[in-house]
């Protein structure tokens, strides 16, 4: 059974950063595509960045461009998603999501696993 769990969610300022981390048990880590969502109170779900499995390609919806990078330790079975400059409308729950063959993308739909979410409060 793959799981995957998030932490690293939090309150923080506006301006600020926070990491968050997804640790992935029970499946090849190495081998999965990973995607980080979001999801805003009264909101669908959406794409926020997603890395291939060896880490050498990523990909940002345009909105956090500059301000959020995705990275992985595959030694670790951790995808990590540092958060900076940090603003209210990044205020949501975040998901970690995988998916098998080393598949990425920007639809739920392109992931097999997901995690249970962590929350982020981005407070003006």
């Amino acid at each position: 059974q793959v799981q995957l769990v998030e932490s690293g969610g939090g309150l923080v300022q506006a301006g600020g950063s926070l990491r968050l981390s997804c640790a992935v048990s029970g499946g090849a880590f190495s081998t999965y595509g990973m995607g980080w969502f979001s999801q805003a109170p009264g909101k669908e779900r959406e794409f926020v960045g997603a890395i291939s499995r060896s880490g050498a390609f990523t990909d940002y919806v345009d909105h956090v461009k500059g301000r959020f990078t995705v990275s992985r330790d595959n030694a670790k079975n951790t995808v990590y998603l540092q958060m900076n400059s940090l603003k209210p409308e990044d205020t949501a729950v975040y998901y970690c999501a995988g998916a098998r063959f080393g598949r990425t993308g920007s639809r739920s739909d392109d992931y097999d696993y997901w995690g249970q979410g962590t929350l982020v409060t981005v407070s003006s």
